[in-house]
């Protein structure tokens, strides 16, 4: 028996490790996938005041500090039963957009692209985004507009570009001048271009790729997302369980998660495993993000992503089930973030200044959910009779894909010692 250990994890958002027990023969027995950060937030919020928590959890994330901001937010709103203005929602989603249009530009161009791009066989010293600069600075040129348009919205309405602030119960601190949103309807067009020949750039590489975008990686498992009447919704609605087979849907509301969501532990990892409790663990691991959301929605309310999904759908099946193609997915997300932004800033209400109402501290118990660019985020509070918080349990988006990603790992490996 023998052991290989990949440490540490390279390009990926937190600390973790990957251990393969190979047997005498050489042939992989068993693969681990191991997240060794810890983070202990469901701890640090309790005895804080309810209204504090949306400041404090975006520091759960360096990149998804947003989603954070606006998923705990929307839980103390719904444990005190608040019910926030049309424009606050708005400005809210917004802020979301940017955070989901700079994630995913970061993820693709500056974590995915260069493996392929550059090619899996460059010197790892150069298949970076270093190494995409010297052979296509224009590409980046566009990844780093993006970036940084999605920042400037995340900073205009939350206040600060990193660790956002605005997000308060009863609506948004800050609002959004005409003069703010007209200039970035000058830039928004452009971007929705960029987005558009992102969409292109991945079908490009996907046909060179194809055979190992179809090989590795490729599990079967449930998968998890928000819809909003069947549509792809990043700020609300419900969330809806896909079977891996496309048959069954089962649609329920934020507030009822821990009916259909169990956590599981593993000894080997820090983070909880979660599945889908009608099935158990480990059958019902699922997926969340923008591969789970191909899947688990019926259409994108964007014509542009619309047609982008169809054409996913095409490629891969439906439901898809090849890890690869979350990068696809994810540049659809991206063109569907874009798209909708336009259509929230030429929605005259952006720049109402009807974004806040009065709030009462209480006892009570909300939850709050996202789409967070990894997927679905659920933070769920519950205060006393002063809003402190007394209990809290988060499930990151990562979290949920923990599982799955181990699963795909296992198959990987087996599917590259066959070669």
């Amino acid at each position: 028996m023998g052991k290989i250990t990949i440490e540490p994890l390279s390009r990926v958002e937190g600390h973790g490790k990957v251990t393969i027990v190979i047997d005498e023969s050489g042939r992989p027995v068993e693969v681990k996938l191991h997240i060794t950060a810890i983070r202990g937030f469901e701890q640090f919020v309790v005895g804080r005041p309810a209204e504090e928590v949306p400041r404090i959890v975006t520091r759960i994330c360096g990149i998804c500090q947003t989603p954070h901001h606006l998923a705990s937010v929307k839980a103390v709103d719904a444990a005190w039963d608040v019910e926030i203005t049309s424009a606050a929602k708005k400005l809210r989603e917004l802020m979301l957009l940017g955070s989901i249009i700079h994630s995913h530009a970061l993820h693709f161009y500056y974590l995915a692209s260069p493996d392929f791009i550059l090619g899996p066989d460059t010197d790892p010293k150069v298949r970076s985004v270093l190494g995409l600069i010297e052979k296509s600075p224009e590409m980046l040129k566009k990844a780093i507009a993006l970036r940084k348009f999605g920042q400037s919205i995340v900073e205009k309405i939350g206040g600060r570009a990193i660790h956002p602030v605005t997000a308060i119960p009863g609506g948004i601190a800050k609002t959004l001048s005409e003069e703010e949103r007209d200039q970035f309807l000058k830039e928004i067009d452009t971007m929705i271009e960029y987005a558009k020949e992102s969409v292109e750039l991945i079908k490009s590489i996907n046909e060179k790729y194809m055979d190992v975008v179809k090989s590795l990686g490729v599990i079967d498992t449930y998968y998890l997302g928000i819809v909003e009447d069947g549509k792809h919704s990043f700020y609300d609605g419900i969330l809806r369980f896909l079977s891996p087979d496309g048959r069954e849907k089962v649609e329920f509301p934020f507030s009822q998660y821990q009916e259909y969501i169990g956590e599981h532990n593993v000894p080997h990892s820090y983070v909880k495993y979660p599945y889908y409790k009608k099935v158990g663990y480990p059958e019902g691991i699922y997926r969340v993000g923008p591969l789970a959301m191909m899947n688990i929605c019926d259409s994108i309310p964007t014509p542009l992503a619309e047609e982008a999904r169809k054409e996913f759908i095409d490629i891969f099946g439906n439901p898809a089930n090849q890890s690869l193609a979350y990068h696809h997915a994810r540049l659809i997300e991206l063109l569907a973030a874009c798209e909708r932004t336009k259509e929230l800033l030429e929605d005259h209400e952006i720049t109402s200044k009807d974004v806040k109402v009065e709030v009462e501290p209480k006892a009570g118990s909300g939850v709050g959910v996202v789409e967070a660019p990894r997927g679905v985020l659920i933070h769920h509070y519950e205060t006393d009779d002063r809003g402190i918080v007394v209990k809290a349990n988060m499930i990151v988006a990562s979290t949920h894909n923990i599982p799955a990603m181990e699963e795909a790992l296992k198959q990987a490996v087996i599917e590259i010692f066959k070669r």
